[in-house]
């Protein structure tokens, strides 16, 4: 392997290692995504490397970090109307990404912008000095208007639909660094002396590492136990799992090489895999068999979506059919991550909303 190749490697392991450090270290994490998502192509460039077709696997694999960091919400987000408007955006935005892929539409970008990402790190950093509780659910819309505005509209204009880079404005025109730097300067000034005198008093140290999950469902034996009693096929939480994970493998099926299935095809196919853990997670839970680590858990589902995907190509080979061992093990991958934790992290959110419901009900 060559110098080039092996830097291409680490770059590409780097987006997909990078988000699985989300759900312990929400905001370092998802900033550490940030910065390689935009100097991936630099340090490509710096090597002379130019990969081909590089835009969609960057969009892919932002589709991918963007999963982990929704996830991690179920885990982690006290604030449910947070919750839920984070929940909103980011749906969206993966609406946006597959019909963008299905079209090659640029202007869809726009019109489906990814605030979901600043939104996520709003609310992290203000978690790390102040309880997210003290706002309801009109501030928290606020914040995600003011990103989607402001932010992340002319954003996704310069890059997606001007198609326009950050890198190459700054060596082409020699007016894009005093610019860039008076912004900065402009920003901090703004974030100094408007914004830091208007903050109300921490209530706590900075915080990095992601809070605790609640007592009563911090132990994969109490989930496993939620799922055997309130746990169903036919539910929304699989109707969620099918819908995230079968909408960003019709993305990755438009980027992997070798696919022959339509989108249709591959989004019923991921579907199927997708119930057939469902009954995984609730044969087991029904017979209170849990594993308390989640490498360990997502290894063992692994394994039995492999021997569920094997059965059925020697089905399949009995008629003629094949299956691509490449991309079937990646999707595989794909779905084994996400559903495992969704299945880990969905009892967490289910027992915020619990209290929630109870809190109300106490109301007079």
């Amino acid at each position: 392997m060559s110098g080039v190749e092996l830097v291409f490697v680490a770059v590409v392991g780097a987006r997909f290692v990078l988000p699985l450090f989300i759900p312990r270290w929400p905001l370092p994490a998802i900033i550490a995504c940030l910065v390689l998502d935009g100097i991936d192509q630099s340090i490509f460039q710096a090597f002379g490397y130019d990969p081909p077709g590089y835009q969609s696997y960057d969009k892919a694999m932002d589709v991918f970090y963007l999963a982990i960091a929704y996830l991690a919400t179920l885990r982690n987000w006290q604030s449910l109307p947070a919750f839920r408007v984070g929940r909103f955006l980011y749906f969206y935005r993966l609406v946006g990404v597959v019909a963008f892929e299905l079209t090659q539409t640029r202007a869809l970008l726009l019109v489906f912008p990814n605030t979901f990402e600043y939104f996520y790190i709003a609310y992290e950093a203000i978690r790390s000095r102040w309880s997210t509780l003290r706002l309801v659910l009109h501030g928290w819309v606020v914040v995600a208007g003011l990103i989607w505005v402001f932010v992340k509209l002319p954003q996704e204009y310069w890059i997606h639909v001007a198609q326009l880079d950050v890198t190459d404005t700054l060596e082409d025109y020699a007016w894009a660094w005093p610019l860039l730097i008076g912004l900065v300067l402009v920003l901090a000034a703004v974030l100094w002396f408007v914004v830091r005198p208007r903050l109300p008093e921490p209530d706590n140290d900075w915080r990095f590492e992601a809070d605790p999950m609640p007592e009563a469902m911090d132990t994969a034996a109490e989930q496993s136990a939620w799922h055997a009693q309130w746990g169903a096929i036919r539910s929304w939480a699989t109707a969620e799992k099918i819908v995230l994970v079968g909408l960003i493998s019709v993305i990755y099926g438009q980027t992997l090489p070798g696919m022959d299935a339509t989108n249709v095809q591959l989004f019923v196919g991921v579907a199927v895999v997708v119930l057939a853990n469902a009954l995984f997670t609730l044969a087991l839970a029904r017979r209170s068999v849990s594993i308390e680590s989640a490498t360990l858990g997502f290894l063992a589902r692994m394994a039995a979506n492999v021997v569920f995907v094997l059965a059925a190509d020697w089905l399949l080979g009995r008629e003629g059919g094949d299956i691509d061992v490449t991309s079937t093990l990646f999707f595989l991958g794909l779905i084994s991550l996400i559903t495992s934790l969704h299945d880990r992290y969905r009892p967490v959110l289910a027992t915020r909303v619990i209290a929630e419901r109870e809190a109300a009900a106490a109301q007079p």
